[in-house]
C-alpha cells in the first residue's frame, strides 16, 4: 500500500441517510484533499438503498476530478461484499457478487484499476476462503492492485494471508469499541506490516457527541487547546505505528478538525488516563 496521510478521509456520511448535497459534499472532499489527507475510503454500498450503488464513489470520483491538486499521492480506498435491498446492511460476499461489484466500483471511480480493495465483512454464507479467492483472482488479472479486509478477526488474516498478499485492515477502533486492541488486530497488523484504518475513530453518531463532554477528555482538550475529537483521533494514532483513522465529515469545519489531529502528540500520561477512562455507551 502507499504511504498515505496519518489521518485519512472515510466518505460514508456524504451518501447515506442525512447527506448533505451533493455540492457541499465535493466541497468537503475538495477540503480534506487541500489539508493533506491523501487517503480516502469509500464503499460501493455508501448510499441509500440498491438503486443507489455507487453514490459515494461517484462523487468522490467528482470531486478529484475538479480537483486543482496533484492528485498522483492520493489513494481511493474502496469496498465490496454487502448489498443494501431496501436500504439494508446486508452480507453478499458470494465470488460472483463481488466480480461484479468490482467492475462497477471501476466505473463509478472512472479508473482502470482500484488502488485498494477491500472485504467489506466476512460473509456467513460464504466461505471465506472463496470471497479472500475472489479478490486474489481479481488482483491477478490487474483490476485491483492491492487487497484489504475489513471487520475480520486475526484468525482470518492469517487464513487471508495464505492466499494472498494483504495490504490493510479495516475495524472500528474508538475508546468506546477497543475489540481491535483487546482482540490483537492492531498489534498483528502492525507486526505484519500491514496497515490498520481505524473506522468509525470516534465511537460514530450519538457516541461522538458524548466527547465534549467527557470528564477525562475535556480537560485534556481544553488544556491543549483542541477538540475531544481530535484528542480521540490522536490516542487512536498512538495505538500502533501502522494505524490511520479515516474519519468522516459533512463540513469543512469537521474536516479540518480531524485533519490537525496528525500533528497532536499526547503524552504518555493523557494516553494513560483515557485508556483508563469509562467511556459508556449508554
Amino acid at each position: 500500500m502507499p504511504v498515505v496521510s496519518a489521518v485519512g478521509y472515510g466518505g460514508m456520511h456524504l451518501s447515506v441517510d442525512g447527506r448533505p448535497p451533493e455540492a457541499q459534499g465535493i466541497e468537503v472532499v475538495r477540503a480534506a484533499l487541500d489539508a493533506g489527507v491523501t487517503l480516502i475510503d469509500t464503499a460501493d454500498v455508501y448510499c441509500l438503498d440498491q438503486h443507489d450503488l455507487g453514490h459515494n464513489e461517484r462523487l468522490i470520483a467528482a470531486a478529484l476530478s475538479g480537483w486543482r491538486g496533484d492528485r498522483s499521492p492520493i489513494t481511493v480506498a474502496t469496498k465490496g461484499g454487502m448489498s443494501r435491498p431496501a436500504g439494508r446492511w446486508e452480507n453478499n460476499a458470494r465470488p460472483e457478487q463481488l466480480r461484479g461489484a468490482v467492475e462497477r466500483s471501476l466505473r463509478a471511480l472512472g479508473v482502470e484499476r482500484l488502488a485498494l480493495y477491500q472485504l467489506h465483512a466476512p460473509d456467513p454464507a460464504v466461505p471465506f476462503a472463496a470471497s479472500v479467492g475472489a479478490l486474489a483472482r481479481l488482483r491477478e488479472e490487474g483490476k485491483i492492485r492491492s487487497i484489504g479486509l475489513s471487520n475480520v478477526s486475526v484468525a482470518q488474516i492469517r487464513e487471508a494471508q495464505g492466499i494472498t498478499p494483504l495490504a490493510a485492515v479495516q475495524n472500528r477502533l474508538n475508546p468506546f469499541f477497543r475489540e481491535a486492541l483487546t482482540g490483537g488486530v492492531v498489534q498483528f497488523c502492525a507486526e505484519q506490516g500491514i496497515a490498520f484504518l481505524a473506522y468509525s475513530p470516534t465511537g460514530g453518531g450519538r457516541l461522538t457527541r458524548k466527547l465534549p463532554s467527557h470528564p477525562v477528555l475535556a480537560p485534556i482538550a481544553a488544556r491543549l487547546g483542541l477538540s475531544a475529537h481530535a484528542v480521540v483521533l490522536a490516542w487512536a494514532l498512538a495505538q500502533s505505528s501502522t494505524v490511520i483513522v479515516i474519519p468522516s465529515a459533512r463540513t469543512v469545519e469537521h474536516a479540518l478538525d480531524s485533519v490537525g489531529a496528525a500533528e497532536v502528540e499526547l503524552s504518555a500520561d493523557d494516553l494513560a488516563a483515557i485508556d483508563a477512562a469509562e467511556f459508556p455507551r449508554t
